[in-house]
């Protein structure tokens, strides 16, 4: 069966993703699942789509808004135009995404199924029964706007979509995966990730079977206006639905209301450690990489958190404490709103252009450059119980400090006119985060 794997609370955002962003986030999430894929295969990826706070940390290490709900449907996007060229090397496909799109998914399905072998109709028959059972089933109070269907050469697949509650100001997105699932209809989401919103109707919950099977005993006796008739025969007196309470035993994120990041919102020791690692890894493993004019230490820091969520196991991103990792993933490349601070596009590209060589030569055999990143998060990963440094406020007010330098930008235009030829490498190193024996 089919497991729950948690909840969140997304706070609904406006606008718009603009094209400098979108394209970088295309060319970011390719790589980084091309990479995830290499070293964990596809189904490994596919767990991790369907795991509620792992997706809203890769959307964070993106350069997207950390805690909005806008980070469902970059991702998908991104996902869609990244991964179509890459679909026959790696057997992975995107289809459907926000309104139009979401509609065009069983066509998509059929289309790919014919052209790989798997049973398109059944495929598209799966997407129209998960948008079903979270529109109809489930009656939270959550209209599906966005639907994304990611599916594999030998049929597995997962679904992230999302509805909104416009009154509440707020998202839903629901997980799905292929993987154990026996039941559309009885507890079949790997995640939905929501607030807690008291009493709902929830058909797919296993003690609803026996209603499952009245509601269509009643519908061949009686109709559908015979339904009716009974139904206001009856004494008005206010049906309670039984609680699930089985969500509430599950981990749940909450991303907060406020858009800035907060010293609250941030695990700072693992932050610490990242940046540690990055100072004691990097001139190690990059030597020859940071001879390249322009790469330098903060490069390999915003590349020691990409490689934590390539390399991450998802169970990492549910930390059992107050904070929540998509905020410390910000902390890579900003976000587009300029909280953290605005997205650095110089290191930005180069980090993607590091990830694109790294991988170029693993498809060669040539695994240094990708076991190099992997080893900056096995550093961290050492150094989380020791790791200290400057504060959440400190480290931010750095940034802020160098994002002219950085090339700093967000949804406001450029942090300063974009005439600055300043080289990354010689930009000071006032990140020192330290250990303690």
């Amino acid at each position: 069966m089919a497991r729950r794997a948690g909840s969140a609370d997304l706070p609904l955002h406006g606008g718009r993703v603009p094209q400098w962003l979108a394209d970088r986030m295309t060319r970011l999430g390719a790589v980084m699942s091309e990479a995830i894929i290499h070293h964990y295969g596809r189904d490994e990826y596919l767990r991790r789509l369907a795991h509620p706070f792992w997706f809203q940390s890769f959307g964070a290490v993106m350069g997207m808004d950390w805690h909005s709900s806008g980070i469902t449907t970059s991702v998908i996007g991104a996902l869609k135009r990244g991964l179509a060229p890459l679909s026959a090397e790696l057997g992975i496909h995107v289809c459907g995404g926000r309104g139009r799109h979401s509609r065009q998914t069983p066509h998509e399905l059929a289309l790919i199924g014919e052209r790989v072998g798997f049973d398109g109709s059944a495929m598209a028959q799966a997407s129209r029964l998960v948008a079903k059972v979270d529109s109809a089933a489930i009656q939270d109070g959550f209209d599906l706007y966005l639907h994304g269907f990611i599916v594999t050469d030998d049929a597995r697949w997962v679904v992230v979509q999302q509805g909104m509650n416009d009154e509440r100001r707020q998202a839903r997105r629901y997980h799905w995966l292929s993987e154990g699932l026996k039941s559309f209809v009885e507890e079949p989401h790997a995640a939905i990730d929501g607030v807690d919103q008291g009493e709902i109707i929830n058909l797919t919950d296993k003690r609803a079977a026996l209603s499952r099977s009245r509601q269509l005993d009643l519908l061949q006796a009686l109709g559908p206006d015979g339904i009716v008739r009974e139904i206001q025969a009856l004494e008005p007196r206010p049906a309670k639905p039984q609680p699930v309470q089985q969500q509430m035993l599950l981990p749940h994120l909450v991303m907060p209301a406020h858009h800035d990041v907060r010293a609250s919102d941030v695990h700072a020791r693992r932050l610490h450690a990242s940046v540690a690692a990055a100072a004691e890894r990097g001139p190690t493993d990059f030597a020859d990489l940071l001879l390249v004019p322009g790469v330098g230490a903060r490069t390999v820091r915003a590349l020691a958190m990409v490689a934590e969520v390539v390399h991450g196991a998802p169970c990492r991103f549910n930390d059992p404490g107050r904070f929540s990792d998509p905020g410390r993933f910000s902390f890579a490349h900003g976000g587009k709103d300029r909280h953290p601070f605005p997205v650095p596009l110089k290191v930005y590209d180069q980090t993607i252009a590091v990830m694109k060589a790294a991988m170029q030569k693993a498809k060669l055999g040539r695994d240094e450059e990708l076991s190099a990143l992997k080893r900056l998060d096995d550093q961290a990963r050492l150094l989380e119980r020791h790791a200290s440094g400057p504060s959440i406020e400190a480290m931010t007010a750095e940034e802020l400090a160098h994002s002219p330098l950085y090339g700093g930008r967000s949804v406001f235009g450029w942090e300063r006119a974009a005439d600055d030829d300043s080289s990354l490498a010689d930009l000071p190193n006032t990140f020192q985060s330290r250990t303690r024996s």
